[in-house]
């Protein structure tokens, strides 16, 4: 028990990604934009998609969810990060390394799970118009929805609880900007060897099994769009599919690099970059992705800044 209670008592130290230089002062800077944009886009989506009533669809609550997903997912890094940097301190306690570790896993498995849904979803909505309002109908969505979330977060309590059974009692310096799994385990005194299988057999259960659902959707989906007649339909078809699509191949892409690759394989500094992609730069494209190309969405963006108007106008120009 004796190295249990002084791991308890530990303090990490997060090396971070920035040093004091002007190119990393300017790169921190441009972070720093990139969250706030990916902060306001991603919060701007959840409220449009709740109060656009024209908005509540099965395709539009799921993407709701991804945007409430990535927003979560970068709050729960970057600020972190920034506070260290800017105040000089880059200690981080025991649980508040848990905490990271815990949303972050939960949020990555949980959004890997819902773009499975989402490509589901456009598969129906293509390959079965007719039987669309059945087979995704509100309970089914919501059920879908909500498997993710716990998936996610069954993930995130088996990685958290492994993770943190093991003694650290090594150099306490984290080669990372955040607590990942992966950066943790080299300060451990014990072989982690079994646990980095549990974390291979989870990568795989989280990546690609729902990669198999989205290919096998967008196979059907594909033939559909092939074989419809109207030039219109295939265009719309293809908009919509290839949105979806983008974010896949961006999120999916940097995963699979960063955690179907041998440990042996790694670096720290790839490790950094990696994760800085799909945890700050994917957060910020997906809204951006969704809003400049659906129709919808623009349209909802628009009716809202003109209720907005309308609200200022009438608070500025009412009479005391």
């Amino acid at each position: 028990m004796v190295w249990r209670n002084q791991t308890l008592n530990l303090d990490f130290i997060l090396l971070g990604i920035f040093d004091h230089r002007p190119t990393h002062i300017f790169l921190f800077s441009l972070v720093l934009g990139i969250f706030t944009v990916a902060f306001m886009g991603n919060t701007l989506m959840v409220l449009l998609i709740y109060l656009d009533t024209q908005l509540h669809t099965p395709m539009y609550f799921l993407l709701s969810q991804l945007s409430l997903m990535d927003l979560m997912l970068i709050s729960t890094t970057v600020p972190k990060m920034a506070f260290n940097y800017l105040s000089g301190r880059k200690s981080i306690s025991l649980a508040g390394c848990g905490i990271q570790i815990f949303f972050y896993v939960s949020l990555l498995g949980a959004e890997c799970f819902l773009l499975a849904v989402m490509a589901y979803d456009r598969y129906v909505a293509i390959c079965h118009p007719l039987r669309y309002t059945i087979l995704m109908n509100q309970k089914r969505c919501v059920f879908m929805t909500v498997a993710s979330w716990i998936l996610g977060s069954l993930d995130g309590i088996i990685v958290l609880v492994a993770a943190l059974s093991f003694p650290y009692c090594s150099s306490l310096e984290i080669h990372h900007f955040f607590c990942d799994v992966a950066a943790l385990l080299p300060l451990s005194c014990t072989d982690t060897s079994a646990f980095e299988k549990l974390l291979f057999i989870c990568c795989v259960v989280m990546l690609v099994l729902p990669v198999s659902v989205i290919i096998g959707s967008y196979s059907r989906v594909l033939q559909a769009v092939i074989s419809m007649d109207s030039k219109e339909s295939r265009r719309k078809a293809f908009t919509i599919c290839s949105s979806h699509l983008s974010v896949v191949g961006l999120y999916y892409g940097a995963a699979m690099f960063m955690y179907m690759r041998p440990a042996s394989n790694h670096t720290p500094d790839q490790d950094k970059v990696v994760s800085a992609f799909y945890t700050i730069l994917t957060p910020m494209l997906n809204p951006l992705i969704y809003s400049l190309r659906n129709k919808e969405v623009s349209k909802g963006f628009q009716k809202m800044l003109r209720k907005g108007k309308l609200i200022l106008y009438s608070i500025f120009e009412c009479p005391l």
